[in-house]
């Protein structure tokens, strides 16, 4: 019986170690496009994103496709004004993005709804993973550095808005949470929150992703039917 239970207790274990090994393998096949690095480059060699004590450039991370040539470790946005719950770690040209997202829509959103100002946001950046954390599927824009996703925001104050609560809550809350939503459709490639899929019920998620060569097309779920109040640019350096 215990040379049987040997047996068994190998084959579990080798059945284990197949598993993970292909799941790896299908990791490895995939792998970070040229693009990237370009993007990387072009942000910095502009001087798009300037170090200071809220954003620090840190050692590249090399993890299989996953990974950046040139990590930013952020803070805050806005020069300090709004916070973030735990420092994230993202691609130089994302960055810009976010601050234009904030600066343009995200602050005048909440003066127009609240009478207030985005002090703080509670989000995730980077991790090397398939898309929704699919095992085996497609790699995430967040493997890349190259995405954001919002939980919530923390106004002057300390009334926190919900992605989740907020959506379907007050006129105030969902108003904002849209008005936001269709920001990040203008400033981001791709912008998914909650009714897109059974994924994003409580965040927005905000990437970059190279839908074509000059980042013109934009993806954006739901499509809701709200009149914004505000008007939005698309910024972005590197369209030609």
């Amino acid at each position: 019986m215990a040379g049987m239970r040997k047996i068994v207790l190998k084959s579990v274990l080798l059945a284990a170690a197949v598993l993970s090994l292909a799941a790896c393998g299908f990791m490895q096949f995939q792998r970070r496009e040229p693009w990237r690095s370009r993007a990387e480059a072009t942000c910095l060699e502009r001087k798009l994103v300037v170090e200071s004590e809220f954003m620090t450039l840190d050692r590249p991370i090399n993890k299989g496709a996953c990974g950046m040539d040139s990590p930013f470790k952020v803070t805050a946005f806005a020069g300090g004004a709004v916070q973030v719950k735990t420092k994230q770690t993202l691609a130089c040209p994302i960055i810009p993005a976010i601050e234009a997202w904030i600066a343009e829509v995200v602050q005048p959103a909440a003066e127009l709804y609240f009478g207030s100002q985005v002090v703080g946001i509670h989000a995730g950046s980077y991790s090397c993973r398939g898309r929704n954390n699919v095992r085996g599927a497609k790699l995430s824009e967040h493997s890349f550095g190259n995405a954001l996703d919002v939980l919530t925001f923390t106004l002057a104050d300390e009334t926190v808005i919900s992605v989740e609560k907020g959506w379907g809550g007050t006129e105030a809350e969902s108003g904002f949470l849209r008005e936001v939503f269709i920001g990040g459709c203008a400033y981001f490639t791709t912008a998914l929150g909650p009714g897109s899929d059974k994924y994003h019920y409580n965040h927005f998620h905000l990437d970059l992703a190279r839908h074509d060569k000059d980042w013109k097309n934009h993806y954006c779920r739901p499509i809701l039917k709200f009149v914004p109040r505000l008007t939005y640019q698309r910024p972005n350096p590197y369209r030609k």
